[in-house]
């Protein structure tokens, strides 16, 4: 007698990633899976294929990247704690993200927005810049 193997549950590729947060539409998730900047297991996946528990993902979202393991499925948004608890990061994905963040705002410490809007004569100087470059 063979035993019946019931099937997993699962949920689409596309669905997952909106219901979990890192897209914003599904239409933006789907966008990104058929760009190649999600992969499951190391392969370039299409947007319908079924996510099951315990596949490892790699996400790019921005100029983050995100290695993730799936410990839940839905296939509905909720709030932002519920959708964390759908994956598990892991701890050197978590590590280079802070230190890619600590780049970006070393980067642009340098710059200091104006305080206020350049009055008549500044306006002058900017414009009369910009015609230089026409010469």
């Amino acid at each position: 007698m063979t035993e019946l193997s019931l099937p997993q549950p699962s949920v689409r590729l596309d669905i997952w990633l909106w219901a979990a947060r890192f897209f914003k539409t599904r239409s933006l998730a789907k966008q990104a899976v058929e760009t190649g900047k999600v992969a499951v297991a190391g392969q370039r996946p299409k947007s319908s294929r079924a996510v099951r528990v315990g596949e490892q993902l790699t996400i790019e979202r921005g100029e983050e990247q995100f290695e993730i393991a799936v410990v839940a499925l839905s296939d509905q948004r909720g709030p932002a704690p519920v959708a964390q608890q759908l994956y598990v990061e892991t701890d050197a994905s978590k590590a280079r993200r802070a230190e890619q963040r600590a780049v970006r705002i070393a980067a642009r410490d340098g710059y200091k927005a104006p305080e206020h809007k350049p009055d008549k004569r500044a306006r002058k100087l900017i414009r009369a810049l910009g015609d230089l470059d026409a010469l």
